[in-house]
Order: C-alpha cells, then sequence, then structure tokens
C-alpha cells in the first residue's frame, strides 16, 4: 500500500495541483450577474477547456502510477530467466502507451467539440466519415503498421524487455519496446533504435526466447604436433572448475582443417547466461593460449614449406640431359610426316 502512494506522490504531484487550482477556480468564478453574458460566456469555456485538460492528465498519471506499482513488482523478479515477467513488464507498458494515446485523442476531440463552429463541422464529417477513415487510413499506413508490429511482438511473445538480442550485428539488450522503436542498449553503452516494424519482416537473434543456458565456444587454429589429449584433458580441468561453468557439459575436439594447414580445434562449455558465457569463452581463450606458450608452443599456428631437392647431383644432371635429347628429337624436321602440297 505505500509503494502505491509513493507512486501516487510523484506521478500526480504536478497535475494533482493543476486539477485542485482548476477545480478551486470553477468553484470561485463569478456569476452571470456580476461580470456579464459575454464575459460569463468566455470565463465559463476557458474553465471546461482547463477542466478537460487538467482531468485527462490526472487520470493519466494515476494510470501510471498503478502501472509503475505493477512493474517495480515484476522488477523485483525481473532476472533473465523470469520469462514471464519481463513477458507481462513488455505489456503493460505496451498497453499503458496505447491506452494513454487513445485518452489524449478523446480529450482533445472533446475539447474541440466545445466549440459551436467544430460541431457543426464535425455533423458534416460523420457524414463522410468512410472516405476519411480511408484516407486516414493510407496516410498513416506506417504508423499504424508500427502500431500492430508492436502489439505482435508483446502479444506473441516474440520479443520482451530484456531479451538479449543480435541485430544488424549488433548484440544488446532490449532497454525499451514503444510504439514506435525498439531501443536495444548495446554493450559498450550504445543504443540502437530499430523501427518496431523491423522486428516482423526481418528475422533477428533472441538469445533469451526460450531460456538463458547457453554455449560458449572458442575456435583455435593450431599445428598439427598439437597434443589432443593433453589439451583436452587441460580444458577440461580448467572448465570444471570454473565458477562460470553451470555444469551440463563441455568438449575438446578437432572439427576441421584449413587450406593453410591449421588444425582448427573446438572448445564448448555451457554457461547460465550470457554474462556468464562470454565470461566463460574469455577464459578458456586465455588460459589455453598460455598453456600451450608455455608447455607446448611447437603447436602454435605456424606457416611451413618443404623444399624438394634432386637426391644425387648426377641423377639430376642426367635427367635433365635426357628431357633435352627428348626436346630435340620432338623439334627435328625428319621427325614429322612431310604432307605434299598436291594434296
Amino acid at each position: 500500500m505505500w509503494s502505491i502512494a509513493n507512486f501516487l506522490v510523484i506521478r500526480t504531484r504536478y497535475s494533482g495541483y493543476a486539477a485542485g487550482a482548476v477545480v478551486g477556480a470553477n468553484l470561485g468564478m463569478p456569476s452571470i450577474t456580476d461580470v456579464g453574458w459575454s464575459t460569463y460566456g468566455t470565463l465559463r469555456h476557458g474553465m471546461v477547456i482547463l477542466m478537460i485538460g487538467s482531468l485527462t492528465a490526472l487520470g493519466i498519471s494515476l494510470a501510471y502510477a498503478v502501472t509503475d506499482t505493477i512493474l517495480a513488482r515484476l522488477s523485483h523478479a525481473n532476472g533473465d530467466a523470469d520469462r514471464k515477467a519481463r513477458r507481462l513488464q513488455t505489456q503493460v507498458r505496451l498497453l499503458r502507451r496505447v491506452v494513454t494515446s487513445i485518452i489524449v485523442v478523446v480529450a482533445v476531440s472533446a475539447i474541440l467539440f466545445t466549440f459551436p463552429q467544430v460541431q457543426a463541422l464535425g455533423a458534416g464529417l460523420l457524414a463522410s466519415a468512410g472516405i476519411i477513415g480511408i484516407v486516414a487510413g493510407v496516410a498513416a499506413q506506417s504508423t499504424l503498421g508500427n502500431l500492430f508490429a508492436g502489439l505482435q511482438l508483446a502479444f506473441s511473445d516474440a520479443l520482451r524487455i530484456g531479451d538479449v538480442v543480435v541485430v544488424e550485428g549488433e548484440w544488446g539488450r532490449v532497454e525499451e519496446l514503444s510504439l514506435v522503436n525498439v531501443t536495444i542498449k548495446i554493450w559498450d553503452e550504445r543504443r540502437l533504435v530499430v523501427p518496431v516494424a523491423n522486428f516482423t519482416t526481418t528475422s533477428f537473434e533472441n538469445w533469451t526466447k526460450s531460456g538463458t543456458a547457453i554455449t560458449a565456444k572458442v575456435m583455435m587454429p593450431l599445428d598439427w604436433e598439437v597434443p589432443i589429449a593433453e589439451l583436452r584433458e587441460e580444458a577440461g580441468r580448467l572448465i570444471t572448475a570454473s565458477e562460470y561453468w553451470d555444469g551440463r557439459s563441455w568438449s575438446c575436439q578437432v572439427v576441421d582443417i584449413t587450406e593453410n594447414g591449421e588444425v582448427m580445434v573446438r572448445v564448448v562449455a555451457t554457461a547460465a547466461n550470457t554474462g556468464d558465457q562470454w565470461n566463460i569463452a574469455c577464459e578458456i581463450r586465455e588460459h589455453l593460449i598460455g598453456w600451450l606458450v608455455e608447455h607446448y608452443p611447437q603447436s602454435l599456428p605456424r606457416n611451413r614449406t618443404e623444399v624438394v631437392a634432386a637426391e644425387d647431383e648426377d641423377a639430376f644432371r642426367a635427367a635433365a640431359a635426357s628431357a633435352a635429347i627428348r626436346r630435340a628429337e620432338r623439334d627435328a624436321p625428319g621427325s614429322r610426316e612431310e604432307v605434299p602440297e598436291d594434296a
């Protein structure tokens, strides 16, 4: 109860003062006999507009205070593993933006309809509402597309606030999901702002879609002289003793041989989340490089050149002479069959 009171004070501080002032001014407004009909009508119209605006702002502030209480409770359980809490948080944030937009549009419409000229125009507009709706839909096609894309993302559970994603080659965490854009906080503190519609039309990587467990992979190009058994034993000793390993599985295998003659060794280890995955990958890479340099420096990648020479100088000269004789016999004029000119 105290938590919601705190949010109410924060959210309704200014809107509450404004609404109270407008209500007080409305109660203290002079009568028609004191100021005259024209002045009274102007004051009354102005007070109606102020009343609609202030009460709308107060209502939105109250709604935000209530939803802030819900979001605060969800954030306490909003670890990477709590997918339900993050999904609810995303949906609450998006729904309150939609509701706020609708309330603002209704309030602005109510203020406009307090003017007699707009009321007369409204009757004509209602008669051609179908045409206006088509024109408005075409003009706002991009905006409406982003709106429905945001709702689709939130309620299809394809993307949630706090998800770890890879978009356009950048790794980061979803920080905000609005009706127009998705803000991704990249690992180096930059923000990548992507239109919501991009997430429904193009593919992206979501590393926490079904859970936070992930596998770290380290690729090491080494020489053929690398002792695989000893390397595997050292990798296992390191991984099983690491605080970042979640205890599920690990492996060390030769997975390929490159065109440059290098042996590709892949070391994999499971981790509980993306942070531990990055840390254990760096730990494996740093430790095995140092271990190979200290114990098996011949295993480090290197370029090899093989020089093939004749075993005996006389044999080399004989082979050269034989090749020269064969070339001479092939090029001699008598070695070819003469063809008559009148043939």
